[in-house]
């Protein structure tokens, strides 16, 4: 009798237990987050994923998402494209999150985009480039959104820049890379919107330590500035190279270089450099009255003085993406659940999310919702990065 009721109570036990898992499985929320933690652009990708898991924390301490807790599945993309892919199958079809965020770079973006699309899963990616969320030879884009301001947004900023400044007579140098030449297609198409000449244009590749003959041909060219668009050390590289031709004309870069790293590469180089940023990196700056200044303050907060990352990795630009790609996801999934084309079209219609980088209005056509609003010009100046005048 007492071993029937001993295998009675094993087989109890083990009903409990069995019973139990689904629900615990079904207590979380799983998000896929994938960066650069490894390779030239770890020193964005290794912050982000920092910030990744920092807004999680929040969300989760807070609550949660509809009650559920939100579970990171992180991976490293290495910089390697095909890596990343790899990657995004692993979270859809092995890992099952219900959304993926990242990748670093456009490039990346780009190969995992149409694995995304395929499997209807929605992916708020932190990149620069605008192809991920252009459709036509670009691929279709119905579940793939980006927390970062769109290249058209970044260089619409820099032109107006230009453009009250009298700059017209531009000499361009761009990265033979996906970002470089999103970059350079936005400016050749906004040029004549804005009064702006190309009196050349120069290519480099993105991991070229010497830009001394393109900089050479662009001062023959006898241009009124020079614009460098392009991340990583290559701009910096441009900047010390300018120099050290002793060329004398104003350098702008992209906004994906307002990073403290970049005034520690170029070192004194760097002085008087401009670019466009996110608000993030002049937030004491900010009037009062700018609805996005309490938001930031309050990240600031969390980054420096809670979770003390600002003593490894800096504020720069890119700080927030991760942040406002999160919420983005988490604000859809309070409105809609995790069901995939509810959860696409609940991120689809946000309206006035008031964001770290930005106020977020998306459409179907517009998987960003970011304007020229959102972003500054910055100066280098005396060695850190405040409004350009």
């Amino acid at each position: 009798m007492k071993r029937k009721n001993l295998f009675l109570l094993l087989i109890l036990t083990c009903a409990v237990v069995l019973a139990a898992a689904p629900v615990m499985a079904k207590d979380t929320i799983k998000l896929g987050a994938f960066f650069d933690l490894s390779g030239p652009a770890s020193f964005i990708g290794t912050p982000t994923k920092l910030v990744a898991e920092m807004v999680v924390a929040e969300i989760n301490k807070n609550g949660g998402v509809n009650g559920k807790q939100i579970e990171l599945v992180v991976g490293d993309t290495q910089g390697d494209p095909a890596k990343a892919a790899s990657l995004a199958k692993k979270f859809i079809y092995k890992d099952k999150v219900v959304a993926i965020v990242g990748p670093t770079r456009t490039g990346t973006g780009m190969n995992v985009k149409g694995i995304v699309e395929k499997a209807k899963i929605p992916t708020v990616m932190t990149v620069g480039g605008d192809p991920v969320i252009m459709g036509g030879k670009f691929g279709s884009y119905d579940y793939v959104f980006k927390s970062p301001q769109r290249s058209e947004v970044a260089v619409k900023r820099l032109f107006s820049y230009l453009q009250e400044k009298k700059l017209h007579r531009v000499a361009l140098l761009y990265a033979a890379d996906g970002f470089g030449k999103d970059g350079s297609r936005w400016m050749e198409k906004l040029a004549p919107e804005y009064g702006i000449e190309f009196v050349t244009r120069e290519s480099f590749g993105p991991k070229d330590t010497d830009m001394t003959s393109q900089l050479t041909q662009a001062k023959n060219a006898k241009p009124q500035a020079l614009i460098c668009w392009t991340i990583g050390p290559a701009g910096s590289i441009v900047a010390k190279n300018k120099i050290q031709l002793g060329i004398d004309l104003p350098l702008f870069q992209c906004h994906g270089l307002p990073d403290p790293k970049y005034i520690e590469l170029a070192g004194t180089a760097s002085e008087g450099d401009r670019m466009p940023a996110t608000k993030l990196l002049v937030a004491d700056e900010l009037p009062n009255d700018d609805p996005q200044k309490k938001v930031i303050l309050h990240f600031l907060n969390l980054y420096r003085d809670v979770y003390h990352y600002d003593k490894e990795f800096p504020i720069n630009t890119h700080s927030g993406y991760a942040w406002d790609a999160i919420t983005l996801v988490a604000e859809g999934i309070k409105k809609a659940g995790t069901q995939p084309d509810a959860l696409r079209k609940a991120i689809e219609n946000t309206k006035g999310y008031v964001g770290v980088s930005g106020i977020y209005n998306l459409t179907k056509e517009d998987h960003n919702g970011l304007g020229i609003d959102s972003m500054v010009m910055v100066e280098v100046k005396n060695g850190k990065f405040v409004l350009a005048k």
